[in-house]
């Protein structure tokens, strides 16, 4: 038995959980997400708990077990709490502006970089004199907000030299000594 898919999913006060045939769709005042669950799966779903169990003891049953039963807490912490993601950009003249959906990106290419984000996102810049610009995103599906993190970091990626680039906040960057110190 998975050890992860074994544990109970506690549901919040705020959230209301609700299941046609295979879909789960988790609802609150933040936002709704839904996810279709694999019929090797079954869902025990009573007023303030979620329990997942599988029907077959097979190998994609059990893969499946510990996958399904985080990507339904992760659905209900989003709804109730919400993900949050900050990046810094480092380095001279990097600029961030946010303009409702669309992040303007300033970061030393010939052109400016225009990025147009979904609309489940919300997103906020900070720029402070002598301080880096910090962007931040909010949402509440933590795939999604994952993964528009990392394209808005692609454009830019840190490098390992002076660490110039879009980094994520408190990360720690392996940095490489120049041909000065040999």
């Amino acid at each position: 038995m998975s050890r992860i898919g074994k544990k109970i999913i506690i549901i919040p006060s705020a959230v209301t959980v609700a299941r046609v045939d295979d879909v789960i769709s988790v609802k609150s005042p933040k936002g709704e997400l839904s996810l279709r669950i694999p019929m090797e799966l079954s869902l025990e779903l009573s007023d303030k708990e979620i329990k997942i169990m599988r029907k077959a003891e097979h190998k994609k049953a059990r893969s499946l077990h510990g996958l399904f039963r985080t990507l339904i807490h992760n659905m209900i912490v989003g709804v109730s709490e919400g993900y949050e993601i900050q990046q810094e950009l480092v380095g001279v003249g990097y600029r961030a502006e946010a303009k409702g959906q669309i992040l303007e990106l300033s970061l030393g290419y010939s052109h400016d970089i225009h990025f147009k984000l979904p609309k489940e996102i919300t997103v906020q810049t900070v720029t402070e004199r002598r301080s880096n610009p910090v962007i931040t995103l909010k949402s509440c599906d933590k795939q999604l907000i994952g993964h528009v993190a990392a394209k808005v970091r692609s454009l830019r990626k840190p490098e390992p030299y002076k660490g110039k680039g879009i980094k994520y906040v408190g990360e720690q960057l392996r940095r490489k000594t120049g041909k000065a110190a040999t």
